[in-house]
């Protein structure tokens, strides 16, 4: 964490010690205390719940257990929100959902042992999509209450270690407000993602005299020397300059757009940049810039000789395995040192915030600005077009074009509507043609593929956004994982619309290993009842099985005040998948020459069976 590490939270949290140790500062009796400030004689659990109120948290999502009871009950005392959920796993992508929504770090609260270890590839879904999250994790009891073979006595430190940015591990009950605040500041410093808080159950018991003041905010990094070689690049104006924004860039739209409009850049994102510029903006191309991105955007980086990639790691899913062309030029902005230059060859490293250096080029629009290039802004339209026709093609021979679902579900939803997609091939598409029109309105669990992910996302998302619409698109494969935690949104009345997209297959892995094996392994699913389904969770349910009227029952749908569960009957016949071609194509070049032999030889023989042998 050289951008934005520990050691830097500390020095904050001991200037703003030293400054609680002012007489002046300290409340008395007879004084209230001040805003965000924990003090008096409380036990630990009592100054964890008013630290994390301090905190700006929204809701805090798990299951009680035995350690952690205390802390439960707090919360409800002290009216911090909660919300209950079947399984760790979906704690860690609700927190996760509510995370991308609001910008904000969604909290979880895990026991040991298996609450942890349930709640692991959620929180690994957020490490590796630079999500900020706290966990706070109970332990055994430590020190001189500890015993042997407690319940849920795994080395529950180092599970946690691997999917954080930090654990943070409580050792006395006074620690629980610093390292709580401390947790808060790292999951949002540099690249985001989650903090462990480790306390041992019984510290949440014993009390305390505490006197805890708020952290000041931590720095922004910024390379002063760095901007300055990016600006020398982006002052020539002998070069076409192409920006590919991330999800660094979620909060700047606005400054992004300008400067886009300044050096008259197209703007591709990333899968997980998607909205960071309204995509009917005449410079927006969609995602990525190559075979695997929207074609639009392919076309538009084909006159683009300098890359500006602003808070993007060029990571696999997003480039199509590393398909993404290699430009002449090309710069890269990110708030983590260790993400620069690390896939791509670039000419330039600029270790800063993407806030910050885009209002540091906007100080110097002068050397940037060039004048309005029409053939790039008419090729943008043109390409738009033409993808709009294609886009329109029904490739179902029965049920419903995936893609065409899409399409009607974008005109059918509000323009602000929040859509969770999850693993499935349809996925791809989605970042194709779900149009968004502004920031953290599009969501896509992209490096960690952890599927089931979008439905307790997004009721994480619902939770703390209320007055929002939410989807989720998912497949059938993906909903068996996570299907029953729909009964949060029913108890809760959270109104998501669950979309499921049925084939009663891993669809996806069938696209895979059709053409890499000209058959599938076991990728068939069971056939499943959901209206039984939804009657027995009590909810309304619904079946799409054509596309007549498709959009007028979609808006139908989306007008039921309460959750509902919509079977979406699909066939995706043989549209292609623009991804999937681009990764076959760049994994066939990296083969040796005997490993292609041996693919091919494979390939001609199995291709020469009347019946393959599938699943």
């Amino acid at each position: 964490m050289s951008d934005c590490n520990r050691r830097d939270v500390l020095k904050v949290a001991t200037a703003t010690g030293l400054a609680s140790g002012l007489p002046s500062f300290l409340p008395t009796s007879a004084q209230a205390a001040p805003a965000g400030w924990v003090v008096g004689y409380k036990t630990g659990a009592r100054a964890l719940v008013e630290t994390l109120q301090a905190e700006g948290t929204l809701c805090v999502f798990g299951i009680p257990g035995a350690q952690e009871n205390e802390l439960w009950d707090q919360m409800k005392s002290c009216g911090l929100p909660y919300l209950l959920v079947t399984h760790e796993f979906s704690a860690a992508c609700m927190a996760d959902g509510a995370a991308r929504a609001t910008g904000r770090p969604g909290v979880l609260c895990v026991v040991p042992g298996p609450g942890i270890t349930n709640a692991l590839t959620g929180l690994g879904e957020a490490r590796l999509d630079s999500i900020p999250l706290v966990c706070l994790a109970g332990d055994v009891a430590q020190g001189k209450k500890y015993r042997p073979f407690q319940v849920h006595e795994l080395p529950n430190v180092k599970l946690l270690e691997p999917v954080c940015k930090a654990v943070l591990v409580v050792e006395h009950v006074a620690q629980i407000p610093l390292l709580t605040r401390q947790a808060f500041q790292l999951a949002c410093c540099g690249e985001p993602g989650p903090v462990g808080v480790v306390i041992p159950y019984h510290l949440l018991i014993e009390s305390h005299k505490f006197q805890s003041a708020p952290l000041g905010p931590a720095p922004l990094c910024f390379d002063e020397a760095g901007f300055h070689q990016a600006l020398a690049l982006l002052s020539d104006c002998r070069h076409q300059v192409g920006i590919y924004a991330g999800l660094g860039c979620m909060d700047h739209g606005a400054s992004l757009v300008r400067v886009a409009e300044l050096l008259g850049a197209p703007v591709a994102t990333s899968v997980s940049g998607k909205g960071v510029i309204n995509e009917t903006h005449p410079l927006a191309v969609g995602w990525g810039y190559g075979p695997q991105a929207t074609r639009t955007a392919e076309v538009a980086f084909k006159k683009v000789d300098t890359i500006l990639a602003i808070g993007v790691k060029f990571s696999e899913v997003s480039t199509g395995f590393y398909s993404q062309p290699q430009p002449r030029r090309m710069i890269h902005v990110d708030a983590c040192a260790d993400n620069l230059g690390r896939v791509m060859k670039t000419d330039v490293c600029v270790h800063a915030d993407a806030g910050l250096f885009l209002n540091k080029l906007l100080e110097h629009k002068s050397q940037i600005t060039r004048p309005a290039c029409s053939d790039m802004i008419h090729g943008i339209q043109r390409a738009k077009k033409a993808s709009a026709v294609e886009q329109c093609h029904n490739y179902a021979r029965c049920g419903i074009d995936p893609y065409l679902f899409l399409l009607a579900l974008r005109r059918a939803s509000c323009p602000d509507a929040l859509l969770f997609v999850d693993v499935s091939l349809s996925e791809h598409w989605a970042a194709e043609v779900f149009t968004t029109f502004g920031p953290r309105t599009y969501f896509n669990p992209a490096d960690n593929q952890a599927m089931g992910w979008s439905i307790p996302a997004a009721l994480g998302a619902q939770r703390v956004m209320p007055g929002r619409q939410v989807l989720t698109v998912t497949g059938d494969g993906c909903f068996f994982m996570s299907g029953l935690e729909i009964s949060t949104a029913v108890r809760e009345n959270l109104p998501v619309k669950f979309f499921v997209l049925d084939d009663q297959a891993y669809h996806y892995m069938q696209a895979l290993q059709k053409q890499a094996y000209r058959r599938t392994t076991a990728t068939v699913l069971a056939r499943l009842d959901y209206p039984a389904l939804a009657k027995g969770l009590g909810l309304d349910c619904y079946e799409l099985t054509s596309l007549e009227d498709l959009e007028a029952r979609l808006r139908g749908i989306l007008s039921v005040p309460g959750p509902a569960l919509v079977r979406v009957a699909c066939d995706y016949g043989n549209r292609p998948v623009r991804w999937i071609n681009a990764v076959r194509r760049r994994f066939t070049r990296e083969l040796s020459p005997a490993q292609a032999a041996r693919f091919a030889a494979r390939l001609a023989g199995r291709s020469l069976a009347s019946h393959p042998n599938n699943d």
